[in-house]
């Protein structure tokens, strides 16, 4: 129960920091999550086909985040995401 709760609080973490460098800014904190964990699989994805190294790695009871990884497939994922949803009518 504690590592699932350690992992959505890093994802919810990493979705932020993606979220805010790519100036997406809708939803709230399970927005983040979500992003999060779409930008793990995203970033482990790229970094696994490109041969790319884990340079920062968290290990936390056993179990390994790439955080590094985990927020570029988040920047990427709202990026897309952001060009693809309509924007804000002022």
């Amino acid at each position: 129960m504690i590592d699932i709760l350690i992992s959505l609080i890093i994802a919810g973490i990493a979705g932020s920091i993606g979220r805010s460098l790519s100036g997406f800014s809708r939803g709230g904190c399970i927005i983040s999550i979500v992003v999060g964990f779409i930008g793990a699989i995203i970033g482990t994805w790229l970094a696994r086909e490109l041969q790319l190294p884990d340079p920062f790695v968290i290990v936390i009871r056993g179990t390994s985040y790439n955080i590094l990884w985990t927020i570029i497939g988040a920047v990427i994922f709202t990026a897309v995401l952001s060009l693809i949803t309509p924007g804000k009518n002022k």
